[in-house]
């Protein structure tokens, strides 16, 4: 037997690497051998488990607590499970599934069984956040609907937006200069002004 490690990946907004590190306790794994990525599920980027993949050799044993920790979608779980059997060929523990257990069932029987418990988790593991996803974009329409207003909050227009924005389109003040009567930022007031050309100025409020 090789050596021994453990891979634990977290999103940023999460923050909750403490349950997988504390799944890896009582595994023998030195501490140097934890390898941690806090990366969004969207970018993906995996510096610790690249280098993990390095210094990875024959017969060495890597602990994860899920399946989903591997990949962001069904196939990649699928191609990185391929390139740490079969071109490192290591083995891998998935705590959360004692099915995957690459130490046993060495023969042709036990190995494609594990192969079809691993392509069912990883179905399911993609398949429950498309559903999340999905939730939330569903709860984000609903709010649309109950009036829940997203993104930036709407500004007023100030009372005398309307005469300085005549003495800025006259030239008679400068954007800067418009922008300091009306206490809003010059890029804020072009848009504004903007706006207010296109008729929105009636309105007295702008996005």
């Amino acid at each position: 037997m090789g050596a021994v490690y453990g891979y634990v990946r977290v999103s940023t907004r999460e923050q909750n690497e403490g349950r997988q590190l504390l799944a890896l306790v009582g595994r023998q794994i030195p501490k140097k051998n934890i390898y941690v990525d806090k990366q969004s599920g969207k970018d993906f980027d995996r510096p610790m488990y690249q280098r993990m993949l390095r210094k990875l050799e024959e017969d060495d044993l890597i602990y994860v607590k899920s399946i989903d920790r591997l990949g962001r979608n069904y196939e990649e779980i699928l191609e990185q499970w391929r390139i740490l059997t079969k071109e490192k060929k290591v083995d891998i523990v998935v705590l959360d599934m004692p099915l995957l257990d690459t130490r046993r069932g060495k023969d042709l029987m036990g190995t494609f069984l594990s192969d079809i418990v691993l392509q069912i988790l990883s179905f399911v593991a993609e398949n429950e956040r498309k559903n999340i996803r999905e939730r939330q974009k569903e709860g984000i329409e609903a709010a649309k609907l109950r009036g829940v207003q997203f993104g930036r909050p709407q500004t007023s227009v100030p009372d005398n937006f309307g005469n300085v924005y005549a003495m800025w389109l006259n030239k008679e003040i400068s954007g800067e200069e418009a922008a300091k009567k009306c206490n809003l930022s010059r890029a804020t007031f072009y848009r504004k002004a903007n706006i207010h050309k296109n008729g929105g100025g009636k309105k007295h409020m702008f996005a």
